[in-house]
């Protein structure tokens, strides 16, 4: 049961955490920005708030925050690797809309997110540990 209740926890911090990242994504587009630079801006404002809303909401992680900060932020950047190049395939490739393209590539990145999370950045590693001794 404490599995499917974080999964909804995830769940809604990461549909919050979308929130945040289209409402900056589109803000940037409307006042006139590159889509590949908002997409970038949006990344970092959401990345800083999955981060600390994961870590309190979610998994309830006691791990060392920088480490853990460092470790969030580093597999982060890699989806946002992914998730850029996907929306250039998306919107200069196949010149899918930018809202479409958001939507599609985002299915994508949240699935990663919560799987890298999970299993590398707020995993029980101090206490597998500990339990081992």
């Amino acid at each position: 049961m404490e599995k499917v209740k974080e999964f909804i926890s995830y769940g809604i911090v990461g549909v919050m955490t979308t929130l945040v990242n289209y409402i900056v994504y589109f803000i940037c587009l409307k006042i006139g920005i590159h889509w590949l630079i908002s997409n970038s801006l949006a990344w970092m404002v959401a990345v800083i708030f999955a981060y600390f809303s994961n870590r309190k909401v979610v998994f309830h992680s006691s791990n060392d925050m920088k480490k853990e900060c460092i470790e969030f932020f580093g597999l982060r950047f890699m989806t946002l690797l992914v998730e850029n190049l996907l929306l250039s395939i998306c919107i200069d490739g196949l010149h899918i809309s930018n809202l479409l393209s958001k939507i599609l590539v985002s299915v994508i990145t949240v699935l990663a997110n919560y799987f890298l999370c999970k299993s590398h950045i707020f995993s029980k590693k101090e206490e597998k540990l500990y339990e081992q001794n």
